[in-house]
This record gives C-alpha cells, sequence and structure tokens, in this order.
C-alpha cells in the first residue's frame, strides 16, 4: 500500500519561502489505479517525485508497504526505488547509444544479478508491439514507440509502485490513446499501483479515481 500524509514542500528564495505542495495526503492499494490532473506548475510533478522517493519532503510522510524510503541512507533509498518503483516520464529517457532491449535492461544492471531479466524484457517489448525493434537505436522510433519501450522499461523489474508523468504529453492524440490503453492493460495484468499525473482530459477521463491540483493543493 502507498500512503502518503500531509505532504508538503517548499524551497527558499529571495523573496520568502516559495511554497509547491500544501498538505496533501493520499493512499492506493495493490492493484489500484489513480491519476491527479491539474494545469502545469501546479505542484503535480513535485508530488510524483517526493511519491517517487526522488525529492524529500519539507513535512510529511511517505510509505510504500510500510517503509519509510526517507528513513533509508542513500544507497538504500536508491535500492529500493530501482526494485520497487517504475517511472514513465513524459520524456522517455532513452539512452541514443543503446538498444531498445538495452534500454529496458537498464534498471536490472544493479542489485543482485536477475538471470530472468531478459526474458522479461523481450516479453514485455511483444506486448507492447516492439518485437521487431530489439536491436534498433532510439533514434530509428517513432515518439510513441519511444514511449512504449520507456513503459516496457519501468515494469521489467515488476514494480508495487509504477508512477508516470504526463506519459501521453508529447504524443498526438491516436497515439496517446495507443500509450494509455498500453499503461492501463498492463496495470492490469501486473497488479501494481499506478499513479498518473496528467494534464490531459482524455487520459484523465480513464480512470475511476481522479484528483485535481491547484496551487499545490489536493481535492477530490
Amino acid at each position: 500500500m502507498l500512503e502518503a500524509s500531509n505532504l508538503s514542500k517548499s524551497y527558499a528564495s529571495p523573496a520568502g519561502d516559495l511554497v509547491v505542495l500544501r498538505d496533501v495526503s493520499l493512499s492506493l492499494t495493490p492493484g489500484e489505479s489513480a491519476c491527479v490532473m491539474g494545469p502545469s506548475g501546479s505542484g503535480k510533478s513535485t508530488l510524483l517525485y517526493i511519491l517517487g522517493g526522488l525529492e524529500p519532503p519539507t513535512t510529511g510522510t511517505v510509505r510504500l508497504d510500510a517503509t519509510d524510503p526517507y528513513a533509508l541512507k542513500a544507497a538504500g533509498l536508491a535500492a529500493f526505488r530501482n526494485r520497487e518503483i517504475g517511472f514513465v516520464l513524459q520524456d522517455h529517457c532513452l539512452l541514443p547509444q543503446c538498444t531498445v532491449l538495452e534500454n529496458v535492461l537498464v534498471p536490472t544492471l544493479v542489485g543482485e544479478a536477475d538471470k530472468d531479466a531478459p526474458e522479461r524484457a523481450r516479453t514485455l517489448l511483444a506486448q507492447v508491439g516492439l518485437s521487431d525493434r530489439l536491436d534498433h537505436l532510439p533514434a530509428a522510433l517513432s515518439g510513441g514507440e519511444k514511449q512504449r519501450a520507456a513503459i516496457a522499461r519501468a515494469l521489467v523489474r515488476q514494480p508495487r509502485l509504477v508512477l508516470c508523468d504526463e506519459p501521453t504529453g508529447n504524443l498526438d492524440a491516436e497515439t496517446a490513446q495507443v500509450v494509455a490503453d498500453l499503461i492501463l492493460r498492463l496495470h492490469a495484468q501486473q497488479h501494481t499501483m499506478l499513479l498518473v499525473v496528467t494534464h490531459s482530459e482524455a487520459l484523465g477521463a480513464r480512470f475511476e479515481r481522479r484528483w485535481s491540483m491547484s496551487r499545490g493543493s489536493l481535492t477530490v
């Protein structure tokens, strides 16, 4: 279970503290999916980074199955994030010098050896329709294909939590629908917890649980 309680985030500035999140609380259970909707600058991405162990909150707590990632030392936090959390970002962030298959396997290159990872990566790439692109470099892929590879990469470690930051933001409407279909279908198959942040009404409408974010505050 993911539990976030009374999260706030502020940054010091010459004009005083800049408040980005204000007393945000939410929870997700295994197999559940939800989205946070709001305009750019509302605090959605900051919330996602805090939930994903990338940015500590100023106040409040995050727990994933009773583990507080911010109570871990740096190496433990990195290992926890790699093992338990998958990320899909607006920019696919594929390594240009690596093939599609190599990109998907990147999260498995640290930590304990995972002998099943190559077969799992190939299976995921087949599920997202990229079986014939395994040896291609990202430059040879379309925008939608790059994002499908990023989805496979996010799932290759079989994480408990998948976080998506504007996963369809750089795609045309038709491709965005294909990518949204894939995210939701693979989420259902793997029974993960899924949280998507987006300003897209079309994507947000795909979720039964929806929150709105405005000026750092979260509302149902």
